[in-house]
């Protein structure tokens, strides 16, 4: 679908056929590499890897979802979706973006497998029922069916939400659906998951960039998602973090605290136990994002959010080695900024050491291959 150019050309070839510049393409690279975490001297790096690479072929598969992480992806400014589509990869089949329908659409899909087989990149996004095949259904293929044979000669597959990523909101209970995440049903490739309801446009494309890049997933926590993006919890970079710290609450939406910035702790904010960027990469081009607009973390990225109990309740904290158990962040503000912080950086220290954290030397061995 919409390959405006061979599919043999590299992505060098496709932008400097679009009129993209040397110049303005690094530009982008070093915006890509503050992204991924790499250093900007990566830049130049980067962009020999990605401009000599062939573009990927990708296949979208949607299941039980609601196009929030596609609707999400359209709003990506770097690389915006058209450069994204045109240039940096071969988009060959996704249900809301696809010029053809019906047989042709599924002979697309059939096609790039075929002539992709091993190399392709399979993104899901949307939760897989597994209580009736007929719950959902694509060309009369169930959900599920459509799932393993497009998964079979894939190179990775993608979970994009927290829908395929975690079984999301239709296995919320009493999950009437049987839904189940990807991981659930294949288990002989690398899933890499990219929770969010919806994940952040930079980070969907930054995973993507990371494995045009490479050619392989990016370093991932125990939960399967990529570290440079979920390595911290967004109260670790919080803007509000030093009132939460110092023990200044908001009450309520309206009272003074909410008005001067106070922490949203007390009125449900799950930022302290939530793994995203949306305190560094934010929304819309970096304009801002839920607790800068006046409204506490949801918790969406992590699993069972929507099970996890009231959104505008305070959570009860963890026992930490500092003292006695902490209550919640209203008893002892101080006490419970520092409890959490110590929770997290072992959070932090036990993913690293279990799946390894990529510096500027790694780098320049992927380079040198």
């Amino acid at each position: 679908m919409a390959d405006m150019n061979p599919a043999s050309a590299t992505v060098g070839e496709a932008l400097a056929r679009r009129g993209v510049s040397r110049r303005s393409f690094l530009q982008w690279c070093a915006t890509l590499a503050s992204m991924m975490a790499l250093p900007v001297g990566m830049a130049p790096a980067l962009a020999a890897a990605i401009g000599a690479a062939r573009r990927q072929s990708v296949i979208w598969l949607s299941f039980q979802e609601c196009t929030g992480c596609t609707e999400s992806l359209t709003r990506s400014n770097s690389p915006s979706l058209e450069t994204l589509i045109f240039d940096l990869i071969s988009l060959d089949y996704h249900h809301t973006l696809q010029a053809a329908s019906a047989e042709a659409a599924e002979a697309a899909r059939r096609q790039a497998m075929q002539d992709n087989r091993g190399k392709y990149l399979l993104i899901v996004d949307g939760s897989v029922p597994t209580g009736n095949p007929g719950y959902s259904t694509i060309a009369g293929i169930s959900n599920h069916d459509m799932l393993v044979e497009s998964a079979r000669d894939a190179a990775a597959l993608v979970a994009i939400g927290s829908c395929a990523a975690y079984g999301g909101i239709p296995q919320a209970q009493p999950n009437p659906t049987g839904a189940v995440p990807v991981s659930a049903i294949i288990k002989d490739k690398p899933v890499v998951n990219i929770p969010g309801c919806p994940p952040i446009p930079a980070v969907m494309t930054g995973v993507l960039a990371h494995l045009l890049t490479f050619g392989k997933v990016p370093p991932l926590d125990d939960q399967g998602r990529p570290l440079a993006f979920y390595g911290e919890t967004i109260h670790d970079r919080c803007y509000r973090r030093p009132f939460y710290d110092q023990g200044k609450f908001a009450e309520s939406f309206d009272d003074e605290g909410a008005r001067r910035g106070w922490c949203l702790f007390k009125l449900g904010c799950k930022g302290p136990v939530t793994h995203n960027a949306c305190a560094t990469r934010k929304w819309n081009d970096g304009t801002s994002f839920p607790i800068q607009s006046g409204h506490g973390c949801i918790g969406c990225s992590e699993a069972g959010f929507w099970d996890a109990g009231s959104f505008y309740k305070a959570l009860s904290l963890p026992v930490s080695p500092v003292g006695a158990a902490v209550g919640t962040a209203a008893a002892a503000g101080a006490a419970a900024g520092v409890a959490i912080a110590w929770h997290n950086r072992q959070v932090k220290q036990a993913a690293k050491a279990a799946h390894g954290s990529v510096t500027v030397a790694d780098l320049k061995k992927e380079e040198a291959k």
